[in-house]
């Protein structure tokens, strides 16, 4: 059985992935948002999805329903979608991958695919992702980048992950990509703990902008700056109003103003600089 059901077989020009999931690697939903920001700016067409049928356990991620202009009631199933669409100036179109963290069958999803990327050609994948951290809100968003391959991290400035513990369905799908010899960079926004339930435009704009920046692309992202200005106000109207939480975002910030512990920020060069280095690698390191 087939697991990715194609709409369409779009013709790309030596296509990138773009991926990102809503769930565990959706730290105050700053991967998804920026997902949905790239899909609505760039035009992306969806041309293929995933039936959920065999990979979710709808009584924990429900179905919704909802009713339309004529009241007619549909049904919305958990997605995961593959979308594409032409970057302007540049040698490369994008897909994106925009979905669910599934439940069930991790391997055979990502195996899934893993088939489809090869079957377009797709060139390099980037995915997208968002941690909860000690961080404060006001402070730059820190993110972070890292990448299997050694030369794909050196050349575009990337670390090599040393994390061990728990992972989530882009831990999986970064292995099967590896395993299948597709270059894979991740770019993980870290997001305050302490507002998690609190969508983080702030985080989406930082991750939407180090995407655009690996693609060698610009990114129209007023509308998330104005709602990264908001956000920020908000929540710091709802903290100066506990003072033990207030004191803990100042220690947090002092912290931070001392230097990051750990990984630090991904510090990226130009657009045009940081695109070159791309396009050098992949001329050696395409896909087999």
């Amino acid at each position: 059985m087939e697991i990715v059901q194609w709409q369409a077989r779009p013709r790309l020009r030596r296509p990138i992935l773009v991926a990102a999931f809503e769930g565990w690697s959706d730290g105050a939903d700053a991967a998804s948002t920026a997902m949905s920001h790239l899909i609505d700016i760039w035009g992306a067409r969806p041309f293929a999805a995933i039936d959920p049928e065999d990979f979710f356990d709808f009584t924990a991620t429900r179905p919704r329903v909802r009713l339309d202009d004529d009241l007619v009631r549909r049904i919305e199933w958990p997605e995961n979608q593959l979308l594409a669409a032409p970057l302007p100036a540049s040698n490369h179109d994008v897909v994106l991958l925009s979905g669910t963290e599934p439940h069930l069958r991790w391997k055979t999803f990502c195996g899934g695919l893993v088939e489809a990327i090869q079957s377009l050609g797709v060139e390099m994948v980037v995915t997208l992702g968002a941690l909860l951290a000690d961080v404060a809100h006001t402070q730059p968003v820190r993110v972070t980048g890292t990448a299997a391959d050694p030369d794909l991290a050196d050349r575009l400035n990337l670390r090599r992950s040393r994390y061990e513990g728990p992972t989530g369905i882009l831990g999986v799908l970064g292995d099967a990509l590896a395993k299948a010899d597709i270059p894979t960079a991740s770019l993980w926004a870290a997001v305050p703990h302490y507002v998690a339930q609190t969508p983080s435009p702030k985080a989406a704009l930082a991750l939407v902008e180090r995407a655009a920046s690996l693609l060698g692309v610009s990114a129209d992202v007023v509308d998330l700056q104005l709602a990264s200005s908001a956000y920020e106000r908000k929540v710091t109207e709802l903290v100066q109003n506990d003072p033990d939480v207030a004191e803990y975002v100042a220690q947090l910030e002092r912290d931070e103003d001392a230097g990051p512990e750990g990984d630090s920020p991904l510090e990226i060069g130009g657009v045009d600089e940081l695109a070159a280095e791309v396009e050098r690698f992949l001329r050696g390191h395409g896909p087999k």
